[in-house]
């Protein structure tokens, strides 16, 4: 787990009764359509307006979790999101589920997204104004994300 993190962007998860397992918690593979729902919510907060879905994507390259605590049916839980790195093609992006009233880390999330020329089907250079706008979103510098630190 990354302690020293900086969560600015959070998001009240719903969960469903369809969501839970016949262990009585949320099944582990709910949890990656809670991070993407989040991630979606991100990148139209921090990029608002700069993203032309029509000719850029993004597209995740990897991802992986670790389970730490359950999540049961009556819980609230948020997915917090930020971004921890910034390369030239690909950003990495670390979310949690988090308890909000006793800040239980429940899961932790690391996806490393890449931007995608849609017209060329290859990875793409990530925008200027997009690592920009990142930046200021998450309070931090381009060399404070670089993945050259």
């Amino acid at each position: 787990m990354i302690e020293n993190a900086t969560f600015r962007h959070s998001m009240p998860a719903q969960i469903r009764f369809s969501d839970v397992d016949q262990f009585g918690h949320v099944n582990n593979s709910v949890y990656f359509s809670l991070y993407d729902l989040a991630k979606t919510t991100y990148v139209k907060d921090v990029l608002s307006g700069r993203m032309k879905w029509n000719e850029v994507g993004i597209v995740v390259a990897n991802i992986s979790a670790n389970f730490m605590s359950p999540i049961f049916f009556m819980d609230n839980v948020n997915i917090e999101t930020t971004t921890i790195e910034l390369g030239n093609k690909s950003f990495t992006l670390l979310q949690r589920a988090i308890d909000p009233e006793t800040k239980t880390v429940k899961c932790e999330c690391r996806t490393v997204m890449v931007v995608y020329d849609l017209k060329a089907q290859t990875p793409m250079q990530i925008p200027e104004d997009y690592k920009l706008a990142i930046c200021e979103y998450e309070g931090r510098t381009p060399e404070e994300l670089s993945k050259k630190k």
